[in-house]
């Protein structure tokens, strides 16, 4: 499977920052953070006030869409304007990881082989150049995400069997092989209704600079560092509460910062650095502003190579494990703005177990000691690593410099980590090949469920005990992990309907991780928007996505 190239977008939301890059570079363990104003450095944006008197919702952000094509789109940003002017045939229910029908009208009718998926649709939709919404426009829509072979095809290319309009609003789709977690993957945003009247099917056939779907706004300009949506008239469902929205693309997070500040736009949302959140969150306590935080399914982690030395050794992997001190990341390095994870699954799951908390704790020195000493290891033999990540990451760069820190000053000379920046580009080609031996990395879902979590990890479609994975989601991760039954169980959870069972099953998996240690996880990201005083209804859907249509003012 294609899983690397999901990495693209990973990276998209974090941008230098490097005056807080060089100070806590320097006091990594024992610096507080930093006092000096965020935002003061760089240029302002000039920008003109935000419109107060016409409805109209101005959002600002730094991130750049790359395509407004669903079939090709991956990135965040992309995504974001593509949800917000699309249905698809389920979406999520507010604040929760349930899924309800969209276009659909029940959820899907499964067969007993759990392999046909029939499922009824709305009547009496249109898309925005007028043409009716029918099954067939929806079979063509789900045909041309795979068969254009975008970015994202991926996701339905290695499951998706055949599509087919059975009726009018029928639409059945057969799948290759049982998949539990199908309906969620199709509240992906790239899989919407599309009018086959504005796009055509074949590889490669992308039309980047428009957007003709069913959704509660219609794309009425696209610009280099300015978009406008409008209410589209004839939405089917209930209207936005605004009257449109204009989309400022700032240069960096700074002038985001500044706009924000001085009100030219009405809410700001990706990317801010640490200090600048820090800042509007203290504003927010004092009422000037509205500082909005939701628990984000976004994981950060580090890859540990198996087949680099000395991390064949399952003693190395898991005194890494041990030294890791997630509260005083949280301290020093993220202010407070991510939670420590214990699992490659997170919190928003109710399958999620803190085994790494469990079985290794935080700043487990002595445990970390006795597992490298029986290893074979001393402060004449010390284990030697070096742990890469991208530069264009400063917080992941502070997270390495403080394990880094950590072990200089905790191990008594055991254990010594050498930190290594490279390029973006550069990472996530060598990562692939095996070249780093540790990596910090994150991960943004595809979709909400367990199994997002889990199979892009740690399957291997080919491999072995004694060379590890060479190609599969642990190869393309960088950890090289291989182990059949964790291999076996991510299929038997991929074909199990009852949630109870999957649940047994997805324990029985974090266990395993937690023995072998192939990663370590480390925090779970919050999302932060900052809206203006005046405004209302902000929130992020569970896949850290704005919702235009609820802002109002």
């Amino acid at each position: 499977m294609i899983w690397f190239s999901q990495f693209a977008r990973r990276w998209g939301r974090i941008t230098q920052f490097l005056s807080l890059f060089s100070l806590c570079l320097l006091l990594v363990i024992s610096c507080k953070p930093s006092g000096n104003p965020p935002g003061t450095a760089g240029t302002t944006a000039t920008l003109s006030p935000s419109a107060s008197g016409d409805g109209r919702i101005t959002v600002g952000t730094t991130t750049k869409p790359r395509t407004l094509d669903p079939a090709d789109a991956y990135e965040l940003a992309s995504l974001g304007l593509v949800f917000n002017m699309s249905d698809r045939l389920y979406s999520y229910e507010p604040g929760s990881t349930e899924i309800k029908p969209e276009l659909a009208t029940a959820l899907p009718k499964v067969s007993q082989d759990r392999l046909t998926y029939t499922i009824p649709l709305r009547s009496g939709v249109v898309f925005h150049d007028g043409t009716p919404f029918n099954a067939k426009a929806m079979e063509f829509s789900i045909k041309r995400f795979i068969e254009n072979k975008g970015k994202s095809s991926f996701l339905l290319t290695d499951i998706v069997d055949t599509v087919t309009a059975t009726g009018e609003n029928e639409l059945t789709i057969k799948l290759k092989k049982p998949f539990a977690a199908f309906p969620s993957l199709l509240a992906f945003p790239g899989i919407c209704a599309v009018s086959p009247k504005a796009y055509e099917i074949g590889a490669g056939k992308f039309q980047p600079n428009i957007f003709v779907g069913t959704g509660p706004y219609k794309l009425a300009e696209f610009g280099t560092d300015s978009l406008r949506f409008d209410v589209f008239d004839q939405y089917w469902g209930e209207k936005p509460v605004n009257k449109g929205i204009n989309l400022q693309i700032q240069t960096s997070p700074v002038n985001l910062f500044n706009a924000f500040r001085t009100k030219a736009v009405d809410v700001a949302y990706l990317s801010m650095e640490p200090d600048q959140i820090r800042s509007l969150e203290e504003s927010g306590k004092k009422g000037e502003l509205q500082a909005i935080s939701a628990q984000s399914s976004v994981v950060s982690y580090m890859a540990l190579n198996r087949n680099q030395k000395p991390l064949d050794k399952p003693e190395v992997r898991r005194a890494i494990a041990s030294i890791i001190d997630r509260p005083l990341i949280m301290q020093r390095v993220l202010y407070g703005q991510a939670d420590p994870l214990y699992s490659l699954i997170p919190t928003t799951f109710n399958v999620y177990q803190p085994l790494f908390k469990d079985k290794y704790g935080d700043a487990n020195f002595d445990r970390a000691k006795q597992l490298l000493t029986a290893a074979g290891f001393s402060k004449e033999n010390p284990a030697k690593i070096s742990l890469w990540y991208p530069s264009s990451s400063p917080t992941r760069s502070l997270a390495a410099q403080t394990i880094k820190s950590l072990a200089d000053t905790k191990m008594d000379g055991l254990i010594q980590f050498e930190t290594i920046a490279v390029e973006a580009p550069t990472f996530f080609k060598d990562i692939t090949r095996g070249l780093y031996p540790a990596s910090m990395l994150d991960w943004y879902p595809d979709f909400l469920d367990p199994d997002n979590y889990v199979q892009p990890f740690l399957s291997c479609e080919k491999g072995s005990e004694a060379k590890g994975c060479e190609d599969g989601g642990s190869q393309s991760q960088g950890s090289f992990y291989y182990n059949e039954t964790v291999n076996k169980l991510i299929d038997q959870q991929r074909q199990e309907i009852n949630p109870e069972t999957r649940k047994k099953i997805f324990a029985d998996i974090q266990a395993q991780v937690a023995t072998d240690v192939p990663y370590v996880p480390l925090w779970q990201n919050k999302d932060y928007v900052f809206a203006q005083t005046g405004v209302s209804n902000v929130q992020l859907n569970p896949t850290q996505i704005l919702v235009y249509k609820t802002i109002k003012k």
